[in-house]
């Protein structure tokens, strides 16, 4: 039985064949929903100066793909379980490679923001359909532990070697390349899981019109309204009405959509989702994890390039350790989660991520980047890779059928809601307290300096919280329960 009271059926399809081949394309595919979040902080500079973004409208060029996507994850999550994981995912991947094509062919500010906000939706319809079709291609415990951690620490991989990868397009290209070479990619995956991917839903076609669609638009719209008005802060006044209103808005709008959901005949998220200890602790330590780690790629990036002068391929290869050391936790995680459980894993990665947080405090503006930044670099990415693996696993901890895809769209959702939230808040007060130190007469790489150091202390006490949370309160999450099982559907020809 779950924590709903509703039975968990043991799996009694066989493993189909083709899930090694179908995991892989899914990944891929997630690696590059995910890379599209990170690949965009290093062309942010050109970005500006072709298209003439000011400098508070830059960020939205980070900001919008992770709202819409986290505002919108929950009814694609819902949306996947009712019209079926695959159709969602195709339709998601067709979506993205159109708004990637119109963001490389941007020609201002406002079509590219406005491009960047479809990303994000078409993120918000293709992730919780490709995790819930991995949970489902995988019936044996041991297996499917495997393969979502797989999946989870390769999406994790992509937004690690984001400025890698974009600093390389850079130096050969333009940045208009990075959203380019999306096209391909999302061609050879719409073939690839035609031909390896069988359909799935949890429920009839029928019932698709119970999605709350006015729920995923409350939530989406206060989450917008309430990072804008947190980004407003960054130069204005905490009692400024531009930062006030928004505030105001942002809070009232999610307060109607607990509201809703509470009342709503069919929630984007059913209150007994609510009643698992671990699934609603690792949600929450998972926006925590997501905060830190998004503001750390924004802020070390300006770090390497307003401060330390990087080219944009230095600073890309400047991360290139980064992603070494978050692959061999991913690796490690990956064959060590069946033994040693969930707790265990994202208890020792939020350690290991706070240890380099604090580490990273030591930078300054003539810093050493190999006695100053590279170890705490490699002490954060060792622990995000566990970290990774951990999220996949217990978000899907005791879920049923029904809920599979609404699981992952939920620790989904909250990992880009942090995102954007760490933004907004850490990156304001960074910039805020570099601020008040450029007015004090303080050069403008050592406040720069200065206020990035007062982020990472925040956030490695964020993280610190974040150990103690999954310690405390988690339950003995085991790999051997068995998968939800759903009517499998033979793919049409």
């Amino acid at each position: 039985m779950t924590d709903s009271g509703k039975t968990l059926i043991a799996p009694i399809a066989a493993a189909d064949a083709r899930r090694w081949k179908a995991l892989c394309v899914l990944a891929l595919m997630q690696f590059m929903l995910v890379l599209d979040i990170t690949v965009v902080n290093v062309a942010l500079p050109q970005i500006r100066t072709d298209l003439g973004f000011s400098q508070a409208g830059l960020a939205w060029v980070v900001d919008a793909y992770v709202l819409m996507a986290g505002g919108l994850l929950l009814l694609g999550g819902r949306l996947s379980d009712l019209l079926g994981r695959r159709r969602m995912f195709l339709v998601g991947i067709t979506l993205f490679a159109v708004a990637s094509a119109l963001s490389g062919a941007a020609t201002g500010p406002g079509m590219l923001i406005a491009c960047r906000f479809a990303q994000g939706a078409a993120e918000a319809l293709a992730a919780p359909a490709a995790f819930g079709l991995v949970a489902l291609l995988f019936p044996d415990a041991k297996e499917r532990a495997k393969a979502i951690g797989i999946f989870g620490g390769v999406a994790g991989l992509g937004g690690t070697l984001g400025p890698v990868i974009s600093g390389l397009i850079l130096h050969a290209f333009s940045w208009r390349w990075i959203f380019f070479i999306n096209i391909p990619v999302a061609a050879a995956t719409v073939l690839a899981v035609r031909r390896l991917v069988d359909e799935s839903r949890a429920m009839a076609p029928r019932a698709a019109g119970r999605a709350d669609v006015g729920g995923a638009a409350l939530a989406t719209a206060g989450l917008v309204s309430l990072v804008y008005g947190l980004i407003q802060a960054a130069g204005r006044a905490w009692g400024a009405p531009q930062v006030l209103i928004p505030l105001g808005a942002g809070l009232a709008l999610l307060a109607l959509f607990v509201a809703r959901e509470h009342t709503a005949a069919n929630p984007l998220v059913p209150l007994h989702f609510f009643s698992n200890r671990t699934r609603v602790t690792a949600n929450v330590v998972a926006l925590c994890f997501a905060s830190v780690f998004f503001t750390l790629f924004f802020l070390m990036t300006f770090y390497f390039q307003q401060v330390h002068h990087y080219t944009a391929l230095r600073t890309g290869l400047a991360y290139l350790p980064f992603g070494i050391a978050i692959s061999a936790g991913i690796g490690v995680s990956s064959k060590l989660v069946t033994r040693v459980g969930v707790r265990a894993l994202l208890g020792i990665g939020f350690v290991l991520g706070a240890i380099g947080m604090f580490a990273l405090t030591d930078i300054s503006a003539h810093g050493s980047y190999l006695t100053q930044v590279l170890p705490g670099m490699v002490l954060m990415a060792a622990g995000s890779g566990l970290c990774f693996c951990g999220f996949a696993n217990a978000s899907v901890h005791a879920v049923t059928s029904e809920d599979a895809s609404l699981a992952s769209g939920v620790q989904t959702a909250v990992q880009q809601v942090g995102g954007a939230l760490g933004l907004a808040v850490l990156a304001t007060l960074a910039l805020r307290h570099a601020t008040a130190a450029i007015r004090h007469g303080t050069g403008a790489a050592a406040a720069t300096t200065m206020g990035t150091v007062v982020a990472f202390r925040i956030g490695a006490v964020i993280l610190l919280v974040g150990a103690v949370a999954v310690w405390a309160l988690f339950e003995r999450v085991t790999t051997e329960e068995p998968v939800a099982v759903e009517v499998v559907l033979p793919a049409p020809a």
